[in-house]
């Protein structure tokens, strides 16, 4: 349980996210609210999920007969669930690509394909303007003097022209690009084969699959750490950057709340539907501590590997940190991969990268099938339980149907659009209506004496933190976060690419079908509903 928990949590935000926010948001000082955030949402929402599952022994649909008005919040984690394993599918189609793409030498994103290929270049891409000429030597240049070439690295070369072979905007879908659409095949066939007999075959899976990804992390670390231009990375990470004036930016806070948010996978019912299966006197509470503190640790150590080999690149290429380190599928796809191909052995390393978020991939993506599965078993016991092989092929098939279009070659854009829309505020919504509706309809002192009848008495000062937490701290910072993520809303865009307004309103609807499923079931409550409270049966 707790490694399934741990490979969960631990997700591809861990390797590509949190590295990026702790350089940009003051480095080392950014741990500060990381931490602080950490303890005020991360933890208490952690251990009433998992606490709330647990107790229920029932998925994130039925555990809400303990509150009938908000069983509408257990349907949106489902779909919202169902809406992000689409996408993550897909990203793990990526890294299979890449994982094949790099048994080869010199990797095929070393160079440019031809001299014919003027849009691509193995030269640095940033210059510095003195008086008229453009020199290589930028590091202390004016950002002022800077230049950006209009041209691509070989890395971002092959990752839009042969990865993706990506069209110009949403609106021009092209045809499937067979080869991720066979590697998105192949992911879903090993996700499907993992859970076809159920959590006990699963869990014998996240035995390699939640270590492993520790292993490749640590070789890539000493690797780094040994290379000529380290320091620097490393500097940039938490040393030289460490900007204790950052911490009175409200833009920090909101970015470390997110951060912490998002890596533990609050508000998805993937903690709900994996702590159902638990001994009905397990300890949650040191389950909570062990996988909340082994995330975080998890996103630090990762972030030492990524940068100390960012500052091999930028050393390489003689520009400063800042103009090689790019944030999300950019690092993963872009940056990363381009700086590999410095290192000896480079297919090595590669391989062995790409086969990590392979892994930390799956393991998210496991849970998020469970949370499907499990909901779908417990709304139709006596006609699913006996048949959880022939559920799982069905559930997989109809992922891999649905991830097609984004192995099209506009399927970027329909993975960004579903990230943008599905997978930010809406879930922030979700969860404050999830820890209201524990704490003040169920009742925080009732809730309290379900866990104590799981985990055992405590002592009244014990629970004066999470009472705390539950009643006031929490659902105040979520209400904050979600008014502000409101507020600045931008329309999403993939890089200078723009949404025509039909993709816009396609992913509004994907958020109004979500929380029209909570509106519905409150109107189903007032005129159907009889109050059922599972938990005290």
């Amino acid at each position: 349980y707790v490694l399934s928990m741990i490979g969960y949590a631990v997700g591809l935000g861990n390797i590509w996210r949190f590295p990026y926010l702790t350089y940009k948001n003051g480095g080392g000082a950014f741990l500060i609210p990381y931490f602080t955030m950490l303890l005020v949402t991360g933890l208490p929402l952690f251990f009433l999920e998992s606490s709330f599952g647990q107790f229920c022994s029932q998925g994130p649909i039925n555990v809400w007969r303990a509150v009938p008005i908000l069983q509408g919040v257990g349907i949106g984690m489902v779909i919202v669930t169902l809406l992000i394993a689409i996408y993550y599918n897909v990203i793990i189609g990526y890294s299979l690509y890449y994982m094949f793409a790099s048994m080869q030498s010199p990797l095929p994103w070393t160079n440019c394909p031809n001299t014919t290929v003027t849009t691509c270049s193995e030269t640095p891409l940033v210059y510095c303007n003195i008086n008229g000429t453009l020199t290589e030597m930028v590091q202390t240049c004016n950002p002022a003097n800077k230049v950006k070439m209009d041209v691509q690295s070989p890395s971002e070369y092959y990752w839009d022209n042969v990865a993706l072979q990506r069209s110009s905007g949403l609106e021009e879908t092209g045809p499937v690009v067979w080869h991720l659409a066979l590697c998105l095949l192949l992911s879903t066939l090993l996700a499907g084969a993992s859970l076809i007999k159920g959590i006990k075959s699963s869990g014998k899976v996240v035995y390699f699959t939640a270590t492993f990804p520790y292993v490749v992390i640590f070789i890539l670390l000493i690797r780094g750490v040994t290379l000529e231009g380290a320091s620097e990375g490393i500097e940039f990470y938490i040393g030289s950057q460490s900007n204790l004036t950052k911490l009175s930016d409200a833009q920090v806070w909101k970015d470390a709340a997110t951060q912490i948010f998002y890596s533990l996978s609050i508000g998805l019912g993937g903690l709900m539907a994996l702590s159902s299966y638990n001994e009905f006197h397990n300890n949650v509470f040191t389950d909570t501590l062990v996988v909340s503190i082994t995330n975080a640790a998890t996103s630090i150590f990762a972030g030492f590997a990524i940068f100390s080999i960012m500052g091999h690149m930028a050393h390489v290429y003689k520009l400063p940190v800042t103009e090689v380190v790019k944030e999300g599928f950019g690092l993963a796809f872009i940056a990363y991969p381009g700086a590999l191909t410095k290192l000896p052995i480079s297919p090595l390393w590669s391989v062995l990268f790409f086969f990590m978020t392979l892994i930390v991939g799956l393991d998210s993506l496991f849970a998020e099938i469970e949370v499907i599965l499990t909901s779908l078993q417990d709304a139709y016991p006596k006609v699913l339980k006996s048949r959880r092989p022939l559920l799982t092929i069905a559930t997989c098939s109809f992922l891999y149907l649905l991830g097609l279009p984004c192995v099209t070659r506009a399927g970027i854009y329909w993975v960004t659009l579903i990230d943008s829309f599905v997978a930010t505020w809406v879930v922030l919504f979700l969860v404050l209506l999830e820890i209201v509706g524990v704490s003040y309809l169920y009742g925080v002192n009732r809730f309290i004496d379900d866990i104590e009848m799981m985990i055992g008495k405590k002592s009244p000062r014990f629970w004066l933190w999470w009472k705390a937490c539950w009643l006031f701290f929490t659902p105040f910072i979520l209400l904050v976060i979600l008014v502000w993520s409101l507020w600045t809303f931008a329309p999403p865009t993939y890089g200078d690419i723009h949404f025509p307004s039909w993709g816009l309103s396609l992913g509004w609807c994907m958020l109004v079908f979500v929380l029209m499923c909570r509106m519905c079931t409150i109107f189903l409550h007032f005129h159907n509903f009889k109050y059922v409270d599972i938990c005290s049966d």
